[in-house]
């Protein structure tokens, strides 16, 4: 395990506007990546891969195409033309908003390099099964930034689907063995008594997630990957087979949280 490895994602409700399609958070973003700049700045040890989600970008129009659940490639389906279709757009979509968060990490310093999903991972039936991560361990090596994000790919069994955020991370994980995994959100952390918003799950682990679980939730916005009942699901089984990793979901629409969580401040939720 690499402890100054980490993964940090940028959730999508955090950096878009969710209720309002293909609508970005510009100050946020702009804040997120000085905030970046700044820890990599204050910890030169420090290595950091970046993912972010689509947001408003890709989910409107990948839950209006059904992308995420894609089809059977030998069939007659007439429909196989407009899914494709779909696809396409959903990838315009995933791909534009990609663009503004590159323009805005370069922006702020940061030497960010992108490695777009779509064209390099291959998956099964959802289930990624190949990517070669040998360039992205080269970037991380000559202090480069890696960046990839919610995109959609091709699939051997149902032709196409979509890859989040987590799923990619997932994947990451096994091969670059992160010390840590960090999801920023609009939420202080995991509630336990949600959506009243008054009592926070400071730790989750295979000893509490039986009382955790009856208070997980979708997405209130689109989403077609799931919202925090599949994050926290996805995490805490990553977090089971990968012993050592700190997984940490927190707030980052607070000013400075992003900097101090990078450098080692606890807060929000930490699943182990």
């Amino acid at each position: 395990m690499n402890k100054n490895l980490i993964f940090l994602k940028l959730g999508g409700s955090l950096i878009t506007n969710k209720d309002q399609a293909s609508t970005l958070r510009p100050d946020v973003l702009s804040r997120l990546a000085k905030e970046i700049a700044r820890a990599l700045q204050a910890d030169p040890q420090l290595s950091v891969l970046v993912g972010h989600g689509s947001g408003s970008f890709g989910h409107v129009e990948a839950k209006k195409h059904g992308t995420r659940n894609g089809f059977t490639p030998h069939t007659n389906d007439t429909n196989q033309p407009d899914y494709w279709k779909g696809f396409a757009q959903v990838y315009r979509q995933a791909h534009k908003l990609h663009t503004l968060v590159m323009d805005e990490l370069h922006s702020a310093g940061i030497l960010a390099i992108s490695f777009p999903p779509s064209a390099s991972v291959e998956s099964s039936d959802h289930q990624i099964t190949n990517w070669s991560t040998s360039n992205i361990v080269h970037a991380l090596q000559a202090g480069l930034v890696p960046v990839i994000f919610g995109d959609v790919v091709f699939d051997r069994k149902i032709g196409g689907t979509i890859e989040s955020t987590e799923e990619l991370f997932s994947y990451l994980c096994t091969r670059l063995k992160p010390g840590r995994i960090l999801i920023a959100g609009v939420e202080d952390g995991v509630w336990l008594d949600y959506p009243a918003n008054t009592k926070l799950c400071t730790q989750i682990s295979s000893a509490n997630i039986e009382e955790v679980l009856p208070s997980l939730q979708g997405s209130r916005s689109t989403d077609v990957t799931g919202g925090m009942d599949t994050k926290v699901r996805e995490m805490l089984a990553l977090a089971h087979s990968s012993p050592g990793l700190q997984i940490i979901i927190y707030n980052g629409t607070q000013a400075g949280s992003t900097l101090a969580v990078m450098l080692g401040e606890q807060r929000g939720t930490t699943i182990c």
